[in-house]
């Protein structure tokens, strides 16, 4: 089909525009490609610079969740990225639980106050520290309530923090020691800044310049010394800034009111200025002074010393000696002035005949020359051929020298031959002594024995040679002895009196049954005397005499308990008689004349009499024993006493004698058997009714104190001499008088007995022809 032109014009204007497009399209496309490779480029460039960053950036969405990179969970010691904030801050995140908190309170305040804050926290279980700073997040980062959080790894920042704190604290400590040497410094010590004025004085420098303070020295320029040679203190200081070198000069200086000499030194520091400090040598001058005097003082007491010395300088020639050297070795004042060396001043002493004997004098001599090179003192002893015995004492100096000091011994070597005369005299002794004698040293050992002990003990000769300790004696010897583990005793006792110094003593038996007493006793020495006396003969009469006491002991009981049951045994007939009696004096029996009247009442007396006797034997057979029977009640004892002396006086009255009451109210009570007190009141008074005469008198007093009562009796009777007072109370010698016929009255020791089982006492006082007292005092409780 053809076209019209018109037709063709308008294909061919079609066909042209969509060539046009599609070139158009084409070249765009080929611009948009390369425009978003450039784009993808620097993405991926920036992706690079984001992870080699020191830091890691999170986004914090408002919903929680989180756009991190991935090195965070490598930080965090975990497999992936957390993908919310919520895993992050949980307390198995890989944060520790505080921060974790801390995390979370810190974003969800930058979320509702849009504020930024800085974090640091620490990964769980390590020791990595991250610093955290968050922001509001921008809008092409996230929507509204967004937030971004850069996390840094800051643990060897915060490592080298620390080891950078550490060293500014060595630095300040460093510092405030040297401040304080300084400070502490007793000599004067300052600092001048580069121009050469004071900027630092310590407190040595204040008061050697007599200033109120470090700051009004520094202040007013005080300067410690004056200006010597028309050098002033800067001049100085200045001349060793420019030689670079400390310099140190002697100038006098003013302190404390005394003209004194300082050695002032000057040390350049460089950009720092210069240092300074000031050494007082007037104490050094006056040691050189004093060391002067002693070595005078020392000459002066080496002269004067009872022994010889003689001191050779650094090259051998003798320096100083003194005058017991030159009479001890027969030497010559002007053979010793010309300073001779070592070797010529052994040869005078050799031709004056004064050194040991030898052989090959030359070798000797050369051996004693080696003194002046050996680092300790040497020491020998010398026998001169006159028989003088020399200690020589060789003592090297530390400027080469060398002392010499001869000392005299011949009288000690004298008085140790006669100590050891002595001393085999005392073994002699010792040997022949009766006692079996032992000396052991501080440290147990056997120094000396004599023959008895080697005896006692059955040691042989070799084992006592041989010096053995106490454990080891003892151990060897211990079969001898009744009871072998007697011989720990020995050896505790001989310790006590090497280590204690105690003095101690005890007795052993042997298996043989021989007994010996012994005692350990500390000598002056620091030694142990060990002496054992025989006693088995002693020991046997002194056993015969126990057996014979427990024998007598034993009488005694049966004797006490013979006197009971017969007491009991006496009483039954007594009872019998004085119940007739009374039955016949009441006309039981019918009618009695006077006369039979007269015999019934004499029966009645008598029987009651002998009833009270048997009475008083019993009790004293008991108090003698302790068996006395008491009760404990409140007794008033002015009562009792009132009732002893009615009863009593009858008696008295038909003999003639006054009986007095006195009774004071300091007397009152006491705890005990009222039956008893008022037996011991009826005893002392029938006592001393029985041994007054007629116009006698006696006197019943009671007083007491706050802790006691007393109640005595006395009379103007004959009195009882010693002897007598002896027999009351002594019941052998009581026994003895009633043996022999004597009267040996029951009623005073009975009334002691009494008085004493109350827990009070009986006391009498008594002078022939004067009278007697008995006094009893008894306690109020």
């Amino acid at each position: 089909m053809a076209l019209s032109p018109f037709a063709a014009i308008l294909l061919g204007v079609v066909l042209a525009a969509w060539l046009g497009a599609a070139l158009w399209a084409l070249l765009s496309g080929q611009r948009m490609r390369r425009d978003g490779t450039q784009a993808q480029g620097k993405l991926d460039r920036l992706a690079v610079l984001l992870a080699s960053a020191p830091a890691a950036p999170v986004i914090v969405h408002p919903d929680g969740r989180l756009e991190a990179a991935d090195r965070l969970a490598k930080w965090l010691g975990k497999a992936r990225v957390p993908s919310f904030l919520s895993e992050l801050t949980d307390p198995q995140g890989g944060l520790e639980p505080d921060d974790a908190a801390g995390l979370a309170r810190e974003v969800a305040a930058a979320q509702r106050a849009g504020r930024s804050f800085a974090l640091p926290v620490r990964g769980q279980g390590s020791s990595r520290l991250l610093l955290v700073r968050g922001a509001p997040a921008g809008p092409g980062l996230s929507e509204s309530g967004g937030v971004v959080l850069w996390i840094f790894d800051a643990t060897d920042s915060q490592a080298e923090i620390e080891s950078l704190k550490g060293h500014v604290a060595q630095l300040r400590d460093a510092l405030e020691a040297l401040a304080g040497l300084v400070e502490a410094a007793p000599f004067p010590m300052w600092h001048r800044t580069p121009d050469l004025r004071l900027s630092l004085v310590n407190s040595a420098y204040v008061r050697a310049v007599d200033g109120e303070n470090a700051a009004e020295v520094i202040a007013n320029g005080i300067e410690l010394v004056e200006a010597a040679g028309g050098v002033s203190p800067q001049a100085a200081a200045a001349e060793a800034v420019a030689q670079d070198a400390p310099m140190d000069r002697m100038v006098p200086a003013t302190i404390d009111g005394e003209r004194r000499t300082m050695r002032v030194v000057d040390v350049p520091l460089g950009p720092a200025g210069v240092a300074g400090y000031a050494v007082d040598h007037h104490a050094l001058e006056q040691a050189r002074v004093e060391h002067r005097r002693l070595e005078a003082a020392q000459r002066d007491l080496l002269d004067r010393l009872s022994a010889g010395v003689a001191r050779f300088g650094p090259d051998r020639a003798l320096r100083f000696w003194n005058q017991p050297f030159m009479s001890l070795f027969g030497l010559r004042q002007e053979a010793l002035a010309d300073a001779p060396l070592f070797e010529r001043v052994l040869d005078q002493m050799r031709d004056a005949r004064r050194l040991p004997e030898h052989r090959d004098f030359p070798a000797w001599r050369t051996e004693r020359r080696n003194w002046f090179l050996s680092p300790d003192p040497q020491e020998e002893n010398w026998l001169l051929q006159d028989g003088t015995h020399l200690r020589v004492y060789a003592q090297p100096l530390p400027d080469g020298g060398l002392l010499l000091i001869f000392e005299d011994r011949t009288e000690q070597v004298q008085l140790s031959s006669a100590r050891d005369t002595l001393l085999r005299v005392r073994t002699a002794t010792f040997d022949n002594l009766f006692e079996s004698i032992g000396v052991f040293s501080a440290d147990g050992r056997l120094q000396m024995w004599n023959s008895r002990f080697r005896t006692v003990w059955g040691a042989t000769e070799e084992l006592l040679a041989s010096h053995p300790r106490i454990d080891d004696l003892m151990r060897a010897v211990q079969e001898k002895l009744a009871k072998p583990q007697q011989s720990k005793l020995v050896r505790e006792l001989v310790r006590a009196a090497t280590i204690e110094r105690k003095q101690r003593g005890g007795h052993v038996g042997f298996a043989d049954g021989r007994m010996f007493e012994f005692a350990a006793i500390p000598l002056p020495d620091g030694n142990a005397l060990f002496t054992m006396l025989d006693v088995t003969d002693s020991r046997r009469v002194e056993q015969m005499l126990r057996d014979r006491n427990e024998a007598l002991e034993q009488a005694d009981k049966v004797k006490t308990a013979f006197v009971t049951n017969m007491s009991y045994e006496l009483r039954t007939p007594l009872t019998t008689i004085s119940g007739f009696a009374e039955m016949m004096s009441a006309g039981y029996a019918g009618e009695l004349s006077d006369a039979a009247r007269g015999y019934v009442d004499g029966i009645l007396q008598s029987t009651a009499r002998l009833s009270m006797l048997i009475d008083n034997v019993l009790d004293l057979t008991q108090g003698e024993v302790g068996t006395l029977p008491l009760e404990r009640a409140v007794v008033d004892l002015a009562a009792l006493a009132r009732t002893s002396a009615e009863r009593l006086k009858a008696e008295a009255t038909a003999k003639g004698i006054d009986l007095a009451v006195t009774m004071q109210p300091t007397l009152g009570t006491v705890q005990g058997d009222a039956r008893r007190i008022g037996q011991a009141i009826d005893h002392l008074l029938e006592n001393a009714i029985r041994y007054c005469g007629k116009g006698a008198r006696i006197l019943l007093h009671g007083d007491g104190a706050a802790d006691r009562a007393r109640i005595v009796v006395s009379d103007d009777g004959p009195g009882i001499t010693v002897t007598q007072q002896s027999a009351i109370f002594d019941p052998a010698v009581r026994a003895g008088q009633a043996r022999n016929g004597g009267r040996a009255g029951i009623g005073l020791p009975l009334a002691r007995q009494l008085a004493e089982a109350h827990g009070g006492r009986l006391e009498l006082v008594s002078k022939p022809g004067q009278g007697t007292m008995a006094v009893i005092e008894l306690p109020r409780g």
